[in-house]
């Protein structure tokens, strides 16, 4: 289970996303709202990647604000439009990550089969398409045992047999490791396999409980 807890997140004091109180146990959840709602700006802080006011922790007490090394090691954050050193390969890339959070080889080789990463691993990341890089963000996302996975829309440039495996490996983290995923998506998700728990739409600078259609 993830707590959100008194999170607010300002730039040059304006005032972006505010959440009092908030608690997602494992299973998938979308994160919906407009371009410039704040969603973004919410994983990002979420992940560590930006500071916010408030705290986030996991059930046994690791938190965004009391223990940041440990709370980052739990969380994965696939972005919206990746971005690599162009000089890298993927094969670079995720073994560097895989070896930072203790991935098992067996682990690697599956995700990099299973998103087709395998075909151009060698090759560096300035010759990958938008689609490429999409499936490299999000083979990086799943190695480890990551607690808490925040995937920015991550259906973007998808073809369908990479969104079926996508909803497959989501569906097995939560099954098997409990993980909480939060997604942003344009796209219909209620339309795919993937199981929602509950919907939430970022407002006025809230997140409120939605219905997922």
């Amino acid at each position: 289970m993830v707590k959100i807890i008194n999170f607010s997140k300002r730039f040059s004091g304006e005032l972006i996303v505010d959440i009092p109180i908030l608690e997602l146990s494992s299973g998938a959840y979308w994160i919906k709202g407009d371009n410039g709602a704040g969603k973004t700006t919410f994983f990002r802080s979420l992940a560590g990647l930006i500071p916010c006011a408030g705290d986030v922790e996991f059930e046994d007490g690791v938190s965004l604000k009391h223990s940041p090394i440990q709370y980052r090691k739990r969380v994965a954050y696939a972005e919206a439009e990746p971005l690599f050193p162009p000089y890298l390969t993927s094969k670079d890339l995720l073994s560097f990550v895989a070896k930072a959070r203790n991935s098992a080889p067996v682990q690697l080789q599956l995700l990099t089969k299973k998103f087709g990463i395998d075909q151009y691993r060698e090759k560096s990341c300035a010759t990958y398409s938008s689609g490429m890089l999409k499936k490299l963000s999000l083979a990086i996302a799943f190695l480890g045992s990551p607690k808490l996975i925040i995937l920015d829309e991550p259906l973007i440039t998808l073809d369908e047999n990479a969104q079926t495996i996508l909803t497959a490996i989501i569906e097995e983290y939560i099954r098997d490791q409990q993980a909480t995923i939060l997604l942003s998506s344009h796209h219909l998700l209620e339309n795919t396999e993937l199981k929602i728990e509950k919907s939430f739409t970022i407002k006025d600078k809230i997140l409120i409980a939605s219905d997922p259609a």
